[in-house]
């Protein structure tokens, strides 16, 4: 059984780490376990830099953490400006037990403009969601994603392609 530790407790990111590694290696057994670890960046991050710089570092963050393992995952939420509008979208970053590292993004959409007026303001997605939308914790359930298609795609299945896409040099090994 391979030892798979995701740097979040939030469920929707674990279960994604699940979904693709089992997609990617569904002959292989996983223990995937979440653990509270630190991105370094603000709660918010608000560059496409700044959100693979979290992801990285919550893998760091998680390695300090549980130093044996087989793979280590960060999952970071980040959003970026594109003109006037805003943009949200995530980095997965994966290390394996040998230093070998993958990385995957998300697709990215367009945030409505209530949402994106309150995440300048300096609230979380998550939390600016909940406002507009009158939701609970939705970062921990459908997300912005699931709330602006009714869940046509969900937060899991949204994270889920970026883990496969992060998973890529472990598949092919050879060419990586």
């Amino acid at each position: 059984m391979k030892k798979v530790i995701v740097a979040s407790t939030n469920p929707v990111k674990i279960k994604a780490v699940e979904l693709g590694f089992k997609r990617m290696f569904p002959n292989v057994d996983f223990n995937i376990i979440g653990v509270s670890a630190p991105s370094g960046v603000s709660d918010q991050p608000l560059s496409e830099e700044e959100t693979l710089t979290g992801a990285k570092n919550r893998v760091q963050s998680a390695r300090k953490l549980v130093n044996v393992a087989d793979f280590w995952v960060g999952v970071e939420g980040g959003t970026k400006e594109s003109g006037k509008d805003l943009v949200a979208f995530a980095w997965i970053v994966i290390e394996s037990k040998n230093n070998q590292v993958g990385q995957g993004r998300t697709g990215s959409f367009f945030l409505p403009s209530q949402v994106a007026r309150l995440i300048k303001q300096g609230y979380e997605l998550g939390h600016a969601d909940d406002i507009v939308y009158k939701q609970n914790n939705s970062k921990q359930a459908n997300g912005a994603i699931g709330i602006l298609t009714e869940d046509v795609l969900t937060r899991t299945t949204f994270f889920e392609t970026a883990v496969i896409l992060a998973l890529i040099p472990f598949k092919n090994p050879d060419l990586y």
